[in-house]
């Protein structure tokens, strides 16, 4: 479901095959074991997250909810805030190279890390699909969207369900930069995280700014409230 490789104090958790790199529980077990043994690396300074093939991630894996919805959408919904935690609480700076579509909680995961760049290959774009296939979007999402979205693109994104190509993701400050190929997203974001690296903070203090930095984000998520989405999603 992803690997993870390390280059010096920097890792690279990647989202590997050709499929849609949806998330379920055996796709959350193996981020949060890859997310462990990053926490845990003593020489840990900075992680990329990325894509192999056309998609960064369409989200939640409905085939899996549809199995049985009433079961499991709450679950899912508690291992997508946990997972969101968990790269909100990493103790080393955080730079998604968005390498395909990413939609629904895949761009909340995106928003999750503190850099984004993105790949303007193929027809690569950001989603908020919610709105248009009538599910509500919990409260804790929302607060995590908000929190890294101007007030102008938090409309377009959430109210607008205006799907985002990368040039128009950098215009609108949701991207950090914009590169013609996945190859060069990647190396940018790498070279990036190698610069965030070499600055050598202390984790702990790095961790404590960036929860102070998006103080409401961390208790929304951990606060598991039952999510309930609109009945009108054909399974």
């Amino acid at each position: 479901m992803c690997s993870l490789e390390k280059r010096g104090n920097v890792y690279i958790l990647t989202f590997v095959g050709d499929r849609e790199h949806r998330f379920n529980p055996t796709t959350f077990d193996a981020i949060s074991d890859a997310l462990k043994e990053v926490e845990e690396s003593a020489d840990a300074a900075a992680l990329v997250t990325t894509n192999a093939g056309k998609y960064f991630s369409c989200g939640l894996d409905m085939k899996w909810v549809g199995e049985s919805p009433h079961d499991r959408f709450d679950i899912g919904m508690e291992k997508l805030e946990n997972m969101f935690a968990a790269f909100m609480k990493l103790s080393i700076p955080t730079v998604a190279a968005i390498c395909g579509h990413a939609e629904a909680s895949a761009f909340t995961l995106a928003l999750a890390h503190d850099y984004r760049f993105m790949s303007t290959q193929g027809s690569s774009h950001l989603y908020m699909c919610e709105l248009d296939h009538g599910f509500n979007i919990p409260k804790s999402m929302l607060t995590l969207i908000r929190s890294k979205l101007h007030p102008a693109a938090l409309r377009d994104v959430v109210l607008g369900g205006t799907k985002l190509n990368a040039r128009m993701a950098f215009q609108k400050g949701i991207v950090d930069a914009a590169f013609d190929d996945s190859v060069g997203t990647l190396q940018a974001a790498v070279k990036e995280a190698e610069k965030l690296a070499v600055r050598g903070w202390n984790r702990e203090i790095y961790r404590s700014f960036r929860l102070a930095a998006f103080p409401d984000v961390v208790e929304e998520l951990d606060i598991h409230v039952p999510y309930r989405m609109l009945a009108s999603y054909n399974f």
